[in-house]
């Protein structure tokens, strides 16, 4: 169910006014923004919703922190749950405005990611970076019989700045300036064009999400955490030559890196990934936390912020709905629709990809991942056989 619209709208628009006046903090909540974080707070208390945020955000919790803010950006905890109050079918609901709201409002993020990333406790700590050699793994569909196409992305925030609901919009261009010019110095199989969002050809902007290459404006859940202010501002997508290589530029994290390919060559795109992340960290300055790893704007990315996906046809399985979840908890894997979280899947293609970024190493998630699809086609073949 979703919040009444005016609430949702008023809670927004004070999202927007704390970051205007961000510079200006006074280390306080003012008297509106509280109102609006209670009256959110009793609506979702009282809903129906499912969603971490709700089971997580206690009343003695929401006591706590509510009053609390970021010292930096003079983040506040209604940046953080405006999502979730705003949209009670979230799965999650909840988002950091900003690196130090994870620490500022830790007794709310603990008890989600902990939940999310399996038992990723508070006393844990991320590994150190180790990303291996993807040419470990073989490829998991040689003849082509189930795997449409492979992709591995992270995401990166680039230190000194906030996320997204925090950004100003001068902030959006500053940042997409030292990006393209990081994408501008790519060489070798990298080398490509970046494209900026404002001022691109329809056609061409229409194309490129068509053959999944660039992103759309964010759905609801991304607009109510601020995620879409100032759009196409700051926005835009680098392209290499191969087209198997791309950096999306302030999509929801400051920069995703993705390889992809058709096939199921996992470890072939992991390698293309790993090797232009290095590139691009030599000209820009991440921000990784000791304890969380690379820091991103929402949690379920935190830790390693890999995601390996393949676009997967398993016909059999999809017909037994509860084999395939208790076969996908098995091998920790998370299954969506064609397009990704909240979409549909189309022709019986569904995205298929580990859950788990913490806790491991880039290369353990790898493997993860390798194992479970394996596993997949493996019980795919003995269901068309039986």
């Amino acid at each position: 169910m979703l919040l009444h619209s005016k609430l949702r709208l008023q809670l927004l628009g004070r999202c927007a006014q704390l970051v205007v006046n961000r510079h200006a903090s006074t280390g306080s909540v003012d008297k509106e923004v509280m109102e609006q974080m209670e009256e959110g707070f009793k609506k979702l208390a009282e809903s129906k919703s499912k969603s971490l945020l709700k089971k997580h955000l206690t009343k003695e919790i929401f006591e706590k922190l509510k009053a609390k803010t970021t010292p930096s950006f003079n983040s506040t905890l209604l940046h953080c749950i405006s999502s979730g109050m705003c949209n009670h079918d979230s799965g999650v609901g909840l988002y950091a405005p900003d690196p130090e709201a994870y620490n500022v409002f830790a007794d709310l993020f603990d008890p989600v990611i902990e939940e999310y990333h399996k038992c990723f406790k508070k006393t844990d700590k991320q590994p150190a970076t180790a990303f291996g050699k993807g040419a470990d793994f073989e490829n998991l569909d040689p003849d082509g019989h189930f795997i449409v196409s492979t992709r591995v992305r992270c995401g990166r925030a680039v230190k000194g700045y906030p996320f997204n609901p925090c950004l100003t919009e001068a902030d959006y261009l500053e940042l997409e300036s030292k990006i393209c010019g990081a994408v501008s110095s790519l060489t070798g199989e990298y080398k490509g064009k970046y494209m900026p969002l404002t001022g691109m050809d329809k056609c061409l902007q229409e194309q490129l999400i068509d053959d999944h290459y660039l992103f759309k404006e964010g759905d609801r859940f991304l607009a109510s955490a601020g995620a879409s202010r100032f759009w196409p501002t700051g926005r835009g997508i680098f392209l290499n030559s191969a087209k198997n290589f791309l950096v999306w530029c302030n999509e929801e994290d400051h920069i995703r890196i993705i390889s992809m390919e058709k096939g199921g060559d996992l470890g072939k795109v992991y390698d293309r990934m790993v090797g232009g992340v290095e590139a691009l960290g030599k000209q820009l300055q991440f921000n990784r936390d000791e304890r969380l790893g690379f820091l991103t704007f929402c949690p379920t990315n935190l830790g390693t912020s890999i995601r390996a996906s393949v676009h997967i046809k398993l016909p059999n399985l999809m017909c037994d709905p509860d084999e395939m979840k208790k076969l996908a908890d098995k091998y920790r894997l998370q299954i969506r629709g064609t397009s990704g979280e909240h979409s549909e899947a189309k022709g019986g293609v569904h995205d298929i990809s580990n859950q788990r970024r913490m806790g491991l190493t880039e290369y353990e998630i790898i493997k993860e991942m390798h194992d479970g699809i394996k596993g997949l086609i493996e019980a795919e073949c003995k269901a068309r056989s039986a």
